[in-house]
């Protein structure tokens, strides 16, 4: 079940005014390019940035996301007409043979426990074409960046078109074992609304993750580091074997 950050109608609608800036997907832009990829599976796609750009640019996307809020936000963007939406988790991603699987953001560390991760990436060799390649982020914990999830530091306030202005900040509620528990927190003043969304992400070392890429049956071509943020995450390209 996907959190209430993207599942609830008002929160989903306020995703991107609070995230303006996705330079960070440039970097995704340039890879489906540089692999030649025509066929593009974006897991995880929320509000459906990516998956709108890359079918701007002439690729057949398909957007697979749990949040039917994200996908109703996704749905109003220019180019969304060009994708294939899907209403579902990311276990269920059809036999596409797909030349690209993408998750950006967080997603890959959104499924917490082994089997789930497990059960993500077999789904995902299942999507890709053999030779096809599986591109993702994850957070290096050695740099813990929980530790500026507090107030202070991610406090906003914004003035959203149709919504008004809204405060929004996170709180880090847990921290062990791999695992970080975070609430999100949105206060609306036109109307006082106070929405909160509670999440957990799965930080793993980088031998963790080749780990299980290789159980699952994919092979690690490279980890590059995020263009955006150098030195706080790794980005795997993982292929399916031909």
């Amino acid at each position: 079940m996907a959190d209430a950050l993207f599942s609830e109608p008002r929160l989903a609608e306020l995703y991107d005014p609070l995230d303006a800036d996705r330079r960070d997907l440039d970097a995704y832009l340039a890879m489906a390019a540089e692999f030649g990829a025509a066929t593009v599976v974006d897991i995880g796609c929320g509000t459906g940035t990516l998956a709108c750009l890359m079918a701007q640019r002439g690729l057949t996307v398909t957007g697979v996301d749990p949040a039917a809020a994200s996908l109703e936000v996704a749905r109003r963007k220019p180019g969304a007409g060009l994708v294939r939406w899907l209403h579902a988790d990311a276990t269920a991603v059809p036999l596409l043979g797909a030349d690209l699987v993408t998750m950006t953001g967080n997603v890959a560390q959104v499924f917490v426990t082994d089997r789930e991760w497990a059960a993500v990436l077999h789904a995902i060799r299942r999507a890709l074409r053999p030779g096809g390649l599986l591109v993702f982020e994850s957070r290096d914990p050695a740099r813990k960046a929980w530790l500026a999830w507090n107030r202070q530091q991610t406090y906003r306030r914004v003035a959203i078109p149709g919504a008004g202005p809204v405060q929004a900040w996170t709180d880090l509620t847990g921290a062990g074992k791999g695992l970080v528990s975070f609430r999100s927190t949105v206060v609306f003043a036109s109307d006082g609304a106070v929405l909160t969304s509670d999440s957990t992400l799965r930080f793993r070392e980088r031998a963790e993750i080749a780990g299980s890429l290789a159980s699952a049956g994919l092979v690690v071509d490279e980890v590059r580091d995020a263009p955006d943020r150098p030195g706080l995450e790794f980005v795997f390209i993982a292929r399916r074997p031909a």
